[in-house]
């Protein structure tokens, strides 16, 4: 029988897959691309997907040597800066590989653990863990529209 870890683990792997899938064909012209009159890029939503992982893994479930600076976060908007492809694809990699592994480092206890932040309330982290792994998808279907649709 596989523990609570192993399952989240799979669900946050095949999960991850909505936006991993899209990025062999997201081209560095695309990272500037909007839908209509919407306030973020591709390359915005890509670097707050990022962003927003590293939070988590750091605030959430406690990666003491996670440094993130989640600037799409503070800015709380599109700035138009994030346009290298290649540092954007490195740094959404970094971030889900340090999801990964911080959770691989939860036992099944962990998962009833309540956590509060400003951002959502208190929460068991395997609700917290629901918001993180919603997020990503929700933000790679805005991707996917952006990058089939969307205009510069």
């Amino acid at each position: 029988m596989k523990t609570k870890t192993e399952l989240q683990i799979e669900l946050l792997t095949e999960a991850r897959t909505r936006l991993s899938n899209q990025l062999e064909n997201i081209k560095e012209e695309d990272l500037k691309k909007k839908l209509g009159l919407s306030p973020n890029s591709v390359g915005f939503l890509l670097r707050h997907i990022g962003d927003v992982e590293l939070l988590f893994s750091k605030n959430v479930f406690g990666a003491a040597d996670i440094k993130v600076t989640a600037k799409t976060v503070i800015d709380k908007r599109d700035t138009g800066e994030w346009t290298n492809l290649g540092e954007l694809i490195e740094y959404i990699k970094y971030s889900f590989e340090s999801l990964r592994t911080i959770v691989e480092k939860q036992t099944d206890a962990d998962w009833e653990i309540e956590i509060s932040t400003k951002e959502f309330g208190t929460k068991s982290k395997i609700e917290a863990f629901g918001r993180i792994v919603s997020h990503t998808a929700y933000h790679a279907g805005q991707i996917a529209i952006i990058n089939k649709y969307g205009i510069f």
